[in-house]
């Protein structure tokens, strides 16, 4: 049993094994249609209980596919009609409950603690479906399209980042210390990774720029990546944050600074953080970015059942 909470506590020799299982996998798929199984159907047998506490269309719907296509089946369990601490249930009565009839729990939180608190009483797996500080299923599932369509590790592209510093980000610092690949983020001066996140960088001999231009740090990218400016875990001044971003918008003249074979990717849902020339344009790739959601999911599934080939 291994938890997949935050992509900088799994070794890259693991973090591997689950995108070279994904490549297979979606290899096999080719013709198969979305209802039917896995040949294999490692997770044949298994509940997964999934739990969401903020809004969800990709990762709700992908993850759904993929435990199906395992051969499993889920439950989804709304928050509100669970106690969760509240009441009389602690969240370590909660976990023992799930782990007594799950064999599998899939969190999406607006708390990093409670998916922690579970993680120290849980006797089956949790999964980070996202929560404040990380999006690891995003950003591995976003690992692999890169490597798919530039066909070559990304340890050898030049990855850009344009706009806030938000939790898909700090899994792209940490998948950038873990694949060793060059990483260039462009935000305002207020806006910058907080000092713990960049110590851990430096420390983990991590390749990171910073810059206020975002022309700067998009010059000779390989990929750029960008994100909604005021996102699910925001509650500050939401006019005064798009307003400090009004330069940082991804558009075609900003897209010309990158390689000619540039491509861009977006978690989704989309804002004015990207013109919609860029967003369906020829560099996007956004849809097949959503899309390999589901076949990166299943290889986390199966790394956490320990059933990796």
């Amino acid at each position: 049993m291994k938890n997949f909470i935050n992509l900088k506590d799994i070794s890259t020799t693991d973090l591997r094994k689950i995108l070279n299982d994904a490549k297979k996998r979606k290899e096999k798929r080719k013709k198969l249609s979305t209802l039917e199984f896995d040949k294999d159907q490692p997770l044949k047998g298994k509940l997964l209980i999934q739990m969401y506490e903020k809004p969800s269309s990709r990762t709700r719907l992908s993850f759904h596919i993929a435990i199906n296509q395992l051969g499993a089946n889920s439950i989804t369990v709304k928050a509100s009609e669970l106690h969760l601490g509240k009441g009389d249930e602690s969240i370590a009565d909660t976990a023992k409950i799930l782990s007594t009839y799950g064999d599998g729990f899939l969190l999406r939180t607006d708390s990093d603690k409670k998916i922690e608190d579970f993680s120290k009483s849980l006797k089956i797996p949790i999964i980070n479906l996202l929560s404040p500080s990380s999006h690891p299923c995003q950003v591995l599932s976003d690992i692999f399209t890169v490597e798919e369509i530039k066909k070559k590790p990304i340890s050898k592209l030049n990855i850009c980042w344009i706009g806030d510093c938000n939790n898909v980000l700090n899994s792209l610092i940490a998948a950038s210390v873990k694949f060793k690949f060059n990483l260039n983020i462009a935000c305002p001066k207020n806006y910058r990774p907080p000092n713990f996140v960049m110590e851990w960088v430096k420390k983990n001999k991590g390749k990171i720029n910073i810059f206020n231009d975002p022309k700067k740090a998009a010059k000779n990218a390989d990929v750029v990546f960008s994100d909604k400016v005021f996102s699910l875990n925001d509650k500050g001044n939401k006019a005064k944050k798009i307003k400090d971003f009004k330069n940082y918008r991804v558009n075609s003249k900003l897209m010309k600074f990158t390689r000619p074979n540039s491509i861009f990717l977006h978690c989704l849902p989309r804002g004015n953080e990207v013109s919609e020339e860029v967003f369906l344009g020829k560099h996007s790739r956004v849809w097949q970015q959503a899309l390999n959601r589901v076949h990166v999911q299943k290889s986390i599934m199966l790394y956490s059942f320990g059933k990796l080939g």
